[in-house]
């Protein structure tokens, strides 16, 4: 099925400010990454987080989008990044639907000396795979890796896996 939807994540960790920055200045002028038959939303995934220059508040984001937590009660006390996801994913998702975003790609930052590097969930993704090959040939000569944390019982509680074709990007 052709992507229609596309996300841009910035801060689920918010002391990584490269999404931020990016997913603020598409916020105020988005026009560099609209295309004609796509939707392209630039979210900042955490801003208390943010706001406050620090990884998370209550509990890392990137780690609870798990079916327990994104079917907790919404009560007061369950923690501020668990109340995040289920808001992520009842605007991009529910993970797992049809009706989910085609694509989330979540910018991150890393103190390790790995450049840019990709982040790919799935072997068998065959269109993030050609995605990341475009990618890759549009960088060149520039080095960007493609890790593979791909785990044969693991389910991912990512930000991304949300979407049908989940991408991590991060930058040293």
């Amino acid at each position: 099925a052709p992507v229609r939807r596309v996300a841009v994540f910035g801060g689920t960790h918010g002391n990584e400010l490269s999404g931020v920055v990016l997913v603020k200045h598409w916020q105020e002028n988005g026009a560099e990454i609209q295309r004609t038959g796509i939707e392209v939303k630039p979210f900042l995934t955490n801003p208390r987080a943010v706001k406050k220059c620090t990884r998370y508040i209550d509990c890392d984001l990137n780690r609870v989008f798990d079916p327990d937590n994104l079917g907790r009660t919404e009560v007061e006390d369950i923690p501020y990044e668990v109340r995040r996801a289920q808001k992520i994913n009842h605007i991009f998702g529910p993970k797992g639907s049809d009706d989910a975003y085609d694509l989330i790609f979540d910018l991150h930052n890393t103190t390790s000396n790995m450049g840019g590097t990709l982040i790919l969930e799935n072997s068998r993704d065959d269109f993030t795979i050609q995605m990341f090959h475009y990618i890759k040939n549009a960088l060149a000569p520039e080095h960007c890796p493609v890790l593979l944390i791909e785990h044969p019982s693991l389910k991912y509680a990512t930000t991304r896996s949300v979407a049908k074709h989940p991408v991590g990007k991060y930058q040293k």
